[in-house]
């Protein structure tokens, strides 16, 4: 199964070999390199002793031949070191090497950059069309052309750079890796790397379904909620800094539901506890993958399925399953569909898999209709959150984090105000508000008629009676190349009694009264 790999490194080896016969040792060496790397996989998966042992004579020829070119080039020397002939023998080549290298140029170095960037494009191609099978060799040939770039390259801040998209396209390697699971890669065909149509197709939409990143939510930014904090700490961060806590029967948590009204922060808490936890975070939406699928049930298996194997090979990690009541609801009177049993039996098994395993995967769900949610789903939960309307210390908190660093003059009164204000909002409502006000600020500047010039050469709008105003638009100032020096409005309380004179809170006190009930029975707050 994994001769692809072999059979690519040998390909590679012999293009090294006939670069170095006609002198380009520039050239030779990140082909060496590629060569190296193929067979360094083939080894690891290849189960016949006697084909491994002919892979590690090869590998071990490659690899004295690549630190023989890579001493010279490091410094830039005339004479050659002495020729390994075997390496040329190994793949039945007949020519000879020179017997004195050329001396290392730039072209040489530029050969790997402009080699780097053309295979960057060709894999960033294939990866776009879902031929991850020929992206994946594509982009490790263009990683290994980055390296000898990254080597040689005096240039500070392009060698930033070039570790920046460096970083970015090995990343993107290791998700294609992991999405062909302990398989591996196809085997080639007769067409070189390849994958039927319709796998193609299933691992494209795997990747954009399965969303895999390290989040960056500040525990701070997320308003009360203590218990619940409490709770998911104790889960997710505990076991990590102090695991002699964990032993025996004393095993945390590995699986929580967070069910609340819509817009309360449910999928802001999962991501705060991912940051918070150093944790990689994979996250799937059920109403999504329903709608992408609905009455293909193979294809939702096999996503639950990657989701979980994929967030076992990058533990510590968080998964957060939003809207699962989408794919696990009740079954009615017994006429369930057959398609969802298989879906729901599919996350019963991988949730009892992080249940018993020692793999440091921690489970989220989210619902804004627990009632909904199937008993054995439910039951699969240790901890079961309630995650309610924000109060009025958590309104507060919720409208200086939006706000941010964003120039305004309200006072500790003016929030309180608006807290009285917003009873019954959510955090998503209170979020709506200040964009609204954000945005009016832009809009009122765009509609300005009079402006004035400050002490520092940057204009404010103003009234027509203040002095040093002056009639004109910010499109006038603009064209008279004023555009960078134009001060949007400081933010006032009276941006906020506008827009909160038209806007109402999006959760009904009935809904609040069935999350409650809910509580009482089956969950606690959080």
């Amino acid at each position: 199964m994994y001769s692809n790999f072999r059979d690519q490194g040998l390909e590679y080896a012999k293009q090294a070999v006939e670069e170095e016969n006609v002198g380009n040792y520039g050239k030779a060496f990140p082909l060496y390199m590629n060569a190296l790397e193929y067979l360094k996989a083939a080894l690891k998966y290849e189960k016949d002793p006697n084909v491994k042992e002919s892979i590690s004579q090869k590998f071990t020829l490659y690899l004295r031949r690549a630190e023989e070119i890579r001493a010279l080039l490091d410094h830039g020397g005339d004479a050659a070191p002495h020729l390994n002939s075997s390496a040329t023998a190994a793949i039945s080549s007949e020519k000879t090497v020179d017997s004195k290298y050329k001396e290392f140029s730039p072209h040489s170095f530029n050969y790997s950059k402009d080699q780097a960037i053309k295979m960057v494009k060709e894999a960033v191609q294939e990866d776009n069309a879902g031929n991850y099978a020929k992206a994946f060799p594509i982009y490790m040939e263009a990683l290994e052309n980055f390296k000898t770039v990254l080597k040689y390259e005096k240039n500070p801040e392009i060698k930033e750079a070039i570790t920046l998209k460096f970083n970015q396209y090995l990343c993107r390697a290791e998700e294609i890796s992991a999405l062909f699971g302990d398989g591996g890669l196809p085997g080639t065909s007769s067409s070189g790397y390849g994958v039927d149509p319709e796998h193609a197709k299933m691992l494209t939409d795997l990747h954009y379904v399965i969303i895999k990143k390290k989040p960056d939510v500040k525990w701070i930014d997320v308003a009360g909620l203590e218990s619940a904090k409490q709770a998911l700490q104790q889960a997710a961060i505990l076991p990590l800094k102090f695991p002699q806590f964990f032993t025996g029967k004393r095993v945390p948590s590995r699986a929580f539901l967070l069910y609340g009204p819509p817009g309360t922060g449910k999928s802001y808490l999962a991501k705060a506890i991912a940051t918070e936890a150093d944790s990689t975070f994979f996250s799937i939406s059920c109403s999504d993958l329903v709608s992408k699928w609905m009455g293909e049930t193979e294809k939702l298996v096999i996503v639950l399925s990657k989701l979980f194997q994929m967030a076992c090979d990058s533990a510590p990690s968080i998964i957060l399953i939003d809207e699962i009541d989408s794919l696990c609801s009740r079954g009615g009177e017994g006429n369930e569909n057959e398609a969802f049993r298989r879906i729901k039996t599919e996350l019963l098994v991988q949730m009892q898999g992080v249940g018993h395993n020692d793999n440091k995967v921690l489970v989220l769900a989210t619902t804004n209709t627990p009632y909904a949610l199937d008993q054995a789903i439910r039951r699969q939960f240790d901890k079961r959150i309630y995650i309610p309307l924000p109060d009025s210390n958590a309104r507060q908190h919720i409208f200086k984090v939006h706000l941010g660093d964003t120039p305004n003059n309200l006072t500790e009164g003016d929030f309180e105000s608006l807290t009285l204000r917003t009873e019954g909002f959510s955090g998503s409502d209170i979020s709506v508000c200040v964009k609204d006000v954000l945005s009016q600020c832009v809009r009122n500047t765009r509609d300005a008629v009079f402006f004035h010039k400050t002490s520092d050469g940057m204009w404010e709008t103003c009234g027509s009676k203040q002095p040093g105003a002056v009639e004109i638009t910010m499109k006038e100032l603009a064209a008279k190349g004023f555009a960078s020096k134009i001060l949007p409005n400081t933010i006032s309380k009276t941006g906020f009694d506008k827009v909160l004179a038209r806007q109402t809170a999006t959760v009904s006190k009935s809904d609040v009264e069935v999350h409650e009930r809910f509580t009482k029975e089956f969950g606690e707050k959080g």
